[in-house]
């Protein structure tokens, strides 16, 4: 099948390069390194999989009560439209 492809500059050149040492076509290589490729996605999507487990860390003790945080988000939200109105925004 015939199909085209874009390929970044750097690594035509490098294909080019390993297709010219081998002495083989660019679709050779091509085919090779595409499927070296798929067969590498593979096996790695067929292996077990790393569990992921975020780092935490102590923030410390917090400066208000979080019990109350809706409370402190409506007192800042009440400080701010009065300083809008005061600004007359």
């Amino acid at each position: 099948m015939r199909t085209t492809v874009r390929i970044d500059d750097d690594l035509l050149r490098e294909l080019k390069e390993h297709a010219h040492k081998e002495g083989v076509s660019m679709a050779k290589l091509f085919d090779r390194a595409v499927r070296a490729g798929l067969n590498a996605l593979k096996k790695a999507e067929s292996g077990p999989r790393k569990v992921y487990r975020e780092k935490t860390f102590s923030t410390g003790v917090p400066f208000v009560d979080l019990t109350k945080a809706n409370q402190l988000a409506a007192e800042l939200e009440d400080e701010e439209r009065l300083t809008k109105m005061q600004l007359g925004k």
